[in-house]
């Protein structure tokens, strides 16, 4: 049974700081991120109460209400797939784009944001997995677009973002996770990644962030196991 979101929270925290020892790491060095799609402002008003500073949405549309709603002092990570031509707004309402997947929405995020002279941190999303139905650049066309990026000024590359396959047992991802991470510090050694700070990575849901953490995850992506089950808008 679920408890409340602010214990819920506090479970979470507690597993992230136990996650984090376990590989030896600074459970500092992990945030979470509330994954808010479809909740209701009560929901994250409560988020918010138990201190929860950090979300992310999927969709523009609802991230826009909910972000005029709740007022500043929030910071807004955009977790899902985002079309080109919606990236000037993207570009106004977040504070951090994870899924920069192709040169074309790089693009037109660079050009908002020099038009309202604001840089924004982004991640690359790579589809680690290889599934055809998830968005994502191929782990060995990562280097490539991270090259490209740094053409962008407004474009502050922090690291790297993957959704891995839907697995029943949290171990079963292990593999890909350990990836995301191999290729960061990849990608940092030849100069693409580390400018802008550690090299983050976004990896780790709901039902596999634990195993995430320890494989170097330094942003946690949870919705369900933080709100509970997601009523879908209609």
């Amino acid at each position: 049974m679920m408890g409340t979101v602010a214990e819920n929270i506090e479970s979470i925290r507690r597993r992230i700081r136990a996650a984090a020892e376990r590989g030896g790491r600074d459970p500092e060095a992990v945030r979470l991120v509330a994954v808010s799609k479809y909740q209701p402002l009560e929901a994250i008003r409560e988020a918010m109460a138990s201190g929860q500073v950090v979300f992310g949405e999927n969709y523009l549309q609802e991230a826009e209400a909910k972000i005029a709603a709740l007022g500043p002092g929030l910071v807004w990570h955009c977790i899902g797939h985002l079309q080109s031509n919606k990236a000037r707004t993207a570009a106004e309402i977040f504070d951090c784009v994870e899924t920069i997947d192709r040169l074309k929405l790089a693009k037109a995020l660079e050009s908002r944001l020099a038009e309202l002279g604001k840089s924004m941190p982004v991640l690359v999303q790579v589809n680690v997995g290889g599934e055809a139905q998830k968005a994502g650049v191929a782990p060995e066309e990562a280097g490539r677009l991270c090259r490209d990026l740094q053409q962008f000024p407004h474009l502050l590359l922090q690291g790297l973002m993957t959704m891995p396959p839907f697995v029943q047992e949290p171990e079963e991802n292990r593999g890909c996770f350990r990836q995301l991470r191999l290729l960061g510090e990849a990608l940092a050694a030849q100069g693409l990644l580390g400018q802008h700070g550690p090299v983050q990575l976004s990896m780790g849901m709901s039902g596999d962030f634990e195993v995430a953490i320890e494989e170097g995850a330094t942003l946690v992506r949870v919705g369900t196991a933080l709100f509970g089950e997601r009523e879908q808008a209609v």
